[in-house]
């Protein structure tokens, strides 16, 4: 039987565009509460009114910077006047910046990339754990990546980033064995959200050119993925999916058609 979602609460990092937005919309539809975070607060404001109009009985938002253990601290009080409890636990706030070889590699793109994908999981989890509910289905969804398992030029740091949430999670399953408190790894494949355009530092046709001529992942699909495995009965946990477009064999093969 299906675990039922229904008030259960959702926090969702990193929400206000992409997987995270999404997210908040497929979990709205099962009628779940949800505390979404992210930097940008306008852009949280429209993806919490549309939460609300896709069945959300509630959906509130406030500034987050998982970079930032004030911030993440801060946040999880806040939650803390908003529910006594956090159901599901979605960290998908992260990304990739730069594209670069070692040899030309910046210092803040390598930095942000591990404070957001690495450290921000593990300050999310750590400030949220007191209030996940043990033995009651809850779950903790961890977005990664095909880059945590396969390498590739120019993603030295992103690859070792999403390897090291690929860790964390791994590591959390033998952790909270016993608890009740479900831990998943999520990994995708190429999606066309606004991961390129933040890679590329906004030049949109060098990321259009990501995914030219194959037909990429959604954020549907990934936000599909997550209440599926969230739903699943209490005594069921998804460890780990590796969830790849049809036309994306391996991170080196693509299947593109070519341009009429």
């Amino acid at each position: 039987m299906k675990f039922s979602l229904t008030s259960k609460t959702v926090l969702i990092t990193g929400a206000s565009s992409g997987f995270g937005a999404a997210a908040a919309r497929a979990f709205a539809a099962q009628h779940c509460k949800l505390l979404l975070g992210a930097r940008r607060l306008d852009r949280l404001q429209t993806v919490a009114d549309a939460a609300r109009q896709a069945g959300a009985p509630e959906a509130h938002f406030h500034v987050l910077d998982v970079s930032k253990t004030a911030s993440v601290n801060e946040f999880v009080k806040w939650a803390e006047t908003k529910t006594g409890a956090i159901d599901i636990l979605i960290n998908n706030a992260g990304g990739a910046h730069g594209l670069d070889p070692v040899a030309t590699g910046k210092d803040e793109d390598w930095e942000t990339m591990f404070q957001t994908n690495v450290l921000g999981i593990l300050r999310m989890v750590r400030a949220a754990l007191p209030l996940i509910p043990k033995d009651a289905g809850s779950s903790i969804l961890n977005i990664g990546s095909v880059a945590g398992r396969t390498a590739y030029e120019g993603g030295a740091a992103y690859c070792a980033a999403k390897a090291g949430e690929l860790k964390i999670t791994q590591s959390l399953r033998l952790e909270l064995n016993g608890t009740g408190i479900r831990i998943s790894t999520i990994d995708p494949g190429l999606a066309k959200t606004e991961f390129s355009n933040v890679r590329f530092k906004g030049d949109a046709a060098r990321a259009d050119k990501v995914y030219q001529g194959m037909i990429p992942l959604s954020a549907e699909d990934i936000a599909d993925t997550l209440v599926w495995v969230a739903s699943r009965p209490p005594h069921v946990n998804i460890d780990e999916i590796v969830i790849k477009p049809v036309d994306q064999a391996s991170a080196f093969k693509v299947f593109r058609r070519p341009s009429p």
